[in-house]
């Protein structure tokens, strides 16, 4: 077996390109596989693009921030409504934190515009081995590296030999699967509506970003920066719905005209259903095979912090495997990076989604009113909206992902 220090990454989204852009510029050979085309890669459903303070200083390091900047849109605000009335509960501003990092905002920038750009950077590094095309089917692990298993774009199965597999493949994980890591959590019974609609909701007082509370139909509204300038609005869904019915034009627009009564019709530019889910694998690492991103943990997207925690799995497993290569780390490490972020997906991320999403539907009025105070109090002090903004921006995550040995 060729036993060079070869990395194969199966995946190109967010997590698997920035993994492998981080390895090959420390100089690490990397074989990164995707199953779909030039062709056709771009030809994905529209998903999350909220990049966190911390996020936006890893794709600096990688030189991609310079590239998807002038693509997204820079907001530094983000409101909290109560959506009857609708009452504004508190603001907040990541000037909070502009002692703690270069980034005091949060750049909305659509995840499709950040694999293209990364793509692009991929293919032009030597040390990047980019396979479009080819699905990978399976994989033998031994003591000192893998072979894996795929099909090219001509129908022909090939063997991949390298030191280390990573599956960055999504929550479908076919390595996760094969391994028989459990993917531990659960679903939530409902799927929520996204509805992207050319309306300017700022001339009624919303931020770019909005998290929207409703004990019967809770709502997050994101402005994005297009083209063409849309904003996308979520709601939730009756677990029993019929999804034809949900996405069809009348029952769209009597959605939003429910959330925002207008004269005329709205301008929408598509809508999806997706489930939600709240899982995290078992491990993280098998040998040398390891998980990151979706792969590794799911949860939901409210404060985007699905995509964001997965590009953190990306560049701390990428400065362990540069310490190995490099001689300055043993291959124990790895078990660190499953105790770091399999800890952070856990304590962290699934903690703070869920709470999230519980804020928003409270029943309770009486709890509603105390979230509401909490949140009011906490946006009027500076020392907790700034502690409430690190916890936000995921810088507080990455601290804390460090302290663990």
């Amino acid at each position: 077996m060729d036993n060079s220090n070869r990395v194969i990454v199966v995946g190109a989204g967010p997590v698997g390109l920035c993994l492998t852009l981080a390895l090959t510029q420390a100089g690490l050979a990397v074989t990164l596989l995707e199953s779909r085309t030039d062709e056709n890669f771009l030809d994905q459903v529209p998903r999350a693009g909220t990049n966190h303070p911390a996020t936006l200083e890893m794709y600096e390091r990688i030189g991609l921030y310079k590239r998807i900047e002038p693509r997204g849109m820079i907001a530094p605000i983000v409101h909290y409504w109560e959506r009857q009335g609708p009452q504004l509960i508190a603001e907040f501003d990541h000037a909070l934190l502009k002692e703690d990092t270069s980034f005091p905002y949060v750049l909305q920038c659509e995840r499709i515009k950040i694999v293209e750009e990364a793509l692009s950077m991929a293919k032009d590094d030597p040390n990047c081995d980019l396979r479009m095309g080819t699905t990978f089917e399976s994989f033998e692990q031994k003591s000192d590296g893998v072979v894996a298993v795929v099909t090219n774009s001509d129908g022909e199965q090939d063997r991949i030999y390298g030191r280390f597999l990573v599956s960055a493949e999504g929550a479908r994980s076919l390595i996760r699967n094969q391994l028989g890591i459990e993917f531990e959590g659960f679903t939530y019974p409902d799927r929520t509506l996204n509805i992207e609609v050319a309306y300017d909701f700022s001339r009624h007082g919303y931020a770019d970003r909005n998290y929207i509370s409703d004990p019967e139909e809770w709502s997050n509204l994101f402005q994005w920066p297009g083209p063409p300038k849309r904003w996308r609005v979520h709601f939730p869904t009756p677990p029993d719905s019929d999804p034809e019915t949900l996405l069809s034009p009348e029952a769209l627009q009597k959605k939003l005209q429910a959330f925002m009564q207008t004269d005329q019709e709205f301008d929408i530019h598509g809508s999806n259903l997706y489930t939600v889910h709240q899982r995290v694998a078992k491990t993280f690492r098998m040998g040398n095979v390891l998980l990151a991103g979706d792969a590794a943990h799911v949860n939901s997207p409210i404060g985007g912090m699905g995509m964001n925690s997965g590009i953190h799995d990306a560049f701390n497993l990428a400065d362990k495997l540069i310490g190995i290569e490099r001689g300055e780390m043993d291959t124990d490490v790895l078990d660190r990076y499953d105790r770091q972020r399999r800890t952070i997906a856990v304590e962290h991320t699934q903690a703070q989604t869920i709470r999230n999403k519980k804020l928003l539907m409270e029943k309770d009025p009486v709890v509603r009113r105390q979230n509401q105070d909490q949140l009011r109090k906490t946006a009027s002090d500076p020392k907790l909206a700034r502690d409430f903004m690190l916890r936000a921006s995921l810088i507080n995550s990455v601290r804390q992902a460090e302290q663990i040995e």
